[in-house]
């Protein structure tokens, strides 16, 4: 299905609203992500950026505006109908990393990965084992596979769910806060394997708080406040050098 040429947005989000009940969480948020584009979203706790990313790949309905991918509007059902791309095609093609690894307890790290494959993809059970060796060997645990959640580290785990992800080969990797859950010290490990993807071309729209990572591995940072984009611009703009009061008290905290 990739059928997305020249600088067509592979997923688009146009005037995205999201209301909890009267709470207006997302008023009106767009993103076009280009294929092989990494894009930060920042922004303080509660202003609406993992509620947008979860919007993304129709986690959360959104209240209203359009999600394109690859140009083509996503509908509510969950199969493609007409020209209306389904919530499950869109899911097979964009995958999401969670903030607590959601791994399944009682699965080994390899069984985690080949999981997806298997039972959604249809792969014969031995091509996604060896493709799923590959991706544990790919985030450095190679010796993990035979190993239950419950035994590995946070960092270890992220890494796990990372590769799970990878497993079903998306065009988009969301990626929903995924070191905040983590020991400062495992931290690293992770943004290693994600810096790895971005220089290997991966497409991703990735929320953070690592605000050096952010600088390094985005060409567009979004910064969120009260449910709008109130800023968008390049890491050098929006994080080196930011302009507005707003922005400037935000950015303050990772500086002290």
């Amino acid at each position: 299905m990739n059928d997305v040429t020249g600088d067509a947005p592979i997923l688009e989000a146009i005037g995205i609203r999201k209301s909890f009940g009267p709470l207006e969480v997302l008023k009106g948020i767009d993103l076009s992500l280009g294929r092989g584009e990494v894009v930060a979203l920042i922004g303080p706790s509660g202003s609406g950026k993992s509620t947008f990313i979860r919007c993304l790949n129709m986690l959360e309905t959104p209240t209203g505006g359009t999600l394109r991918f690859r140009q083509k509007p996503i509908g509510k059902d969950f199969r493609d109908r007409g020209d209306t791309v389904g919530i499950g095609t869109l899911r097979r093609h964009v995958g999401m990393v969670f903030q607590h690894f959601n791994l399944f307890p009682h699965m080994t790290a390899l069984e985690n990965v080949v999981e997806g494959p298997i039972t959604v993809a249809r792969k014969p059970r031995r091509e996604a084992e060896e493709h799923a060796r590959d991706l544990l060997a790919q985030v450095g645990l190679s010796e993990k596979c035979d190993t239950y959640p419950a035994h590995l580290s946070g960092g270890q785990k992220q890494r796990v769910a990372i590769a799970r992800a990878l497993a079903m080969e998306p065009e988009v990797l969301l990626l929903d806060e995924v070191t905040s859950a983590l020991d400062p010290e495992l931290v690293g490990e992770v943004l290693n394997v994600i810096r790895r993807l971005a220089d290997a071309g991966m497409t991703m729209a990735i929320v953070t708080h690592e605000m050096a990572f952010a600088a390094d591995v985005a060409r567009r940072v979004l910064f969120f406040d009260q449910g709008t984009v109130a800023e968008e611009g390049t890491p050098e703009t929006i994080i080196a050098h930011p302009t507005s009061e707003r922005l400037r008290g935000f950015l303050a905290r990772f500086h002290q």
